[in-house]
C-alpha cells in the first residue's frame, strides 16, 4: 500500500483542467476527455465519478454510470455504453454500476491507489443498493502473446495464476470475477488487440426488494 495519504471524493468542476492533464499522463497516445466531456459525466450523474486526491493534487479517477444491463450484457464496446464517454445511456433504473474507466498517475502506481479507487466504487454501489459492479478492462499484456493463443485463452492463464496481466491481475485481487472476453471493446487499444475482460462484483448487501437511492451525498 502507498505511503502517502490518499482521500477519495467525488469529482468537482475544478477538476476537470488537472484531471485532463493527468489523463494525458496516463494514455500519452490517446487524446484525452475534452472539458465538454467531464462536464456532461458530472452532470449526467455526479456520484459516480471520484477522484484520489494526494498531498500534491490529483493521483486517480474512476468514472461509471449506471445502466440496464440487459441491455447491453450480449456485446457492445466502450463507445456504444458509453455514449462516447457522455454518459448518455445513464439510466437511474438500472440495477449495474458500470466502470467506465479507471486511471491512476503512472509515476504511484503499485501503491494501492487503484485499491482505494475501487472500494470507493464498492461504497458508492453499497449506499444505492445497486446489485453489482460490471466493468470491460484492458488486457494490455496480450500483446505479447497474441501470436500464440487467443485473447479469451490468454484471459483464462491470467485467472488461473499461470500468466500476470497489469489490468485483470488486479481486478481479480480485488475481489471481481471473470466473465469472459469482449472483442473490438476500444478497437485503438493496440497492447490489447482491441479485447478486454468482462468482470463484475456481486454486491453482497444487495436487497432486491429496496429501491435503488441515490443520495446527493455518499460518504467515500
Amino acid at each position: 500500500m502507498t505511503d502517502i495519504k490518499i482521500k477519495v471524493r467525488n469529482t468537482r468542476p475544478e477538476d476537470i483542467p488537472e484531471l485532463i492533464a493527468l489523463q494525458a499522463r496516463v494514455y500519452p497516445g490517446i487524446p484525452p476527455w475534452s472539458r465538454r466531456k467531464l462536464r456532461e459525466q458530472l452532470e449526467v450523474f455526479p456520484q459516480g465519478q471520484i477522484v484520489a486526491e494526494g498531498e500534491n493534487g490529483l493521483v486517480g479517477c474512476a468514472s461509471s454510470l449506471i445502466v440496464l444491463w440487459d441491455d447491453w450484457s450480449e456485446s457492445h464496446s466502450w463507445k456504444e455504453i458509453t455514449g462516447a464517454g457522455t454518459f448518455d445511456n445513464h439510466n437511474p433504473l438500472g440495477r449495474t454500476l458500470y466502470g467506465a474507466e479507471v486511471f491512476v498517475d503512472p509515476n504511484l502506481q503499485g501503491q494501492g491507489i487503484g485499491h482505494f479507487l475501487y472500494e470507493g466504487r464498492r461504497k458508492l454501489c453499497r449506499a444505492m443498493n445497486l446489485k453489482r459492479i460490471i466493468a470491460c478492462g484492458r488486457l494490455p499484456g496480450y500483446r505479447a502473446y497474441a501470436h500464440d493463443m487467443s485473447a479469451e485463452f490468454y484471459a483464462q492463464k491470467v485467472v488461473w495464476g499461470d500468466l500476470v496481466d497489469p489490468v485483470l491481475s488486479f481486478q481479480i485481487k480485488e475481489g471481481f470475477s471473470y466473465c469472459g472476453v469482449i472483442e473490438n471493446y476500444i478497437p485503438e487499444d493496440l497492447d490489447s488487440h482491441g479485447y478486454a475482460s468482462l468482470i463484475v462484483w456481486l454486491n453482497p448487501e444487495y436487497h432486491p426488494e429496496r429501491p435503488v437511492t441515490i443520495p446527493e451525498h455518499i460518504a467515500l
